[in-house]
């Protein structure tokens, strides 16, 4: 199987393993919303997928997620605010990967993208989250942005938890997958170019 196929494949498999994860998996918070490991994956499309192709792969699975589960309104941001999740965390990822050596350069390097990606996820959902409870408050007046903002604010513990379990999955998760012969030979390929 040609490179560019296999790559397509995997990106297809990862976009449905987000989607899954998100949907099978998940704890309803009292905000309305719902914790899911489906962040697990959104970080190893990051890590694995590269910070591009990953980036569209969790947006996508993500957001079709939320499309499934009946969040309609939450679907153009999911898709945005996962993207830049597995985006970041794949770059820095990258970057620590090449400044690291040894074994431990994997779970290092996962552990410092994880938390700038799911930063960017607790923060992205915290800003939708105080727009859209301030729009449904009338408007955009000050009065409706704090009431927003008071509102969202609930939800950043259970954003926090999340984030947290799906870097901590995402670790024991990794070398697992990296067993998978073309995984493991992508790897060693980008280890051979960083060091050349």
């Amino acid at each position: 199987m040609k490179a560019s196929l296999q790559r397509l494949v995997l990106s297809a498999l990862f976009i449905a393993f987000t989607c899954v994860a998100t949907m099978l998996i998940k704890f309803p918070t009292p905000t309305f919303g719902y914790i899911h490991v489906g962040d697990c994956m959104v970080l190893l499309c990051g890590v694995i997928l590269g910070p591009g192709v990953g980036a569209l792969a969790a947006g996508i699975g993500s957001a079709l997620a939320d499309l499934f589960s009946g969040y309609l309104i939450y679907v153009p941001a999911t898709f945005v605010i996962k993207a830049l999740t597995a985006l970041l965390a794949g770059l820095l990822y990258q970057r620590a990967a090449q400044k690291f050596s040894g074994n431990g350069k994997r779970p290092l390097s996962l552990i410092l993208g994880g938390i700038l990606g799911e930063s960017v996820m607790v923060g992205g959902y915290f800003v939708f989250e105080t727009l859209l409870a301030a729009f449904g408050n009338g408007g955009f007046s000050t009065q409706a942005l704090s009431a927003g903002l008071v509102s969202s604010a609930a939800s950043i513990p259970f954003n926090l938890v999340q984030g947290v379990t799906g870097i901590v999955l995402s670790v024991l998760l990794l070398p697992i997958l990296m067993k998978v012969p073309f995984l493991k030979r992508r790897e060693q390929t980008q280890d051979a170019k960083h060091t050349a």
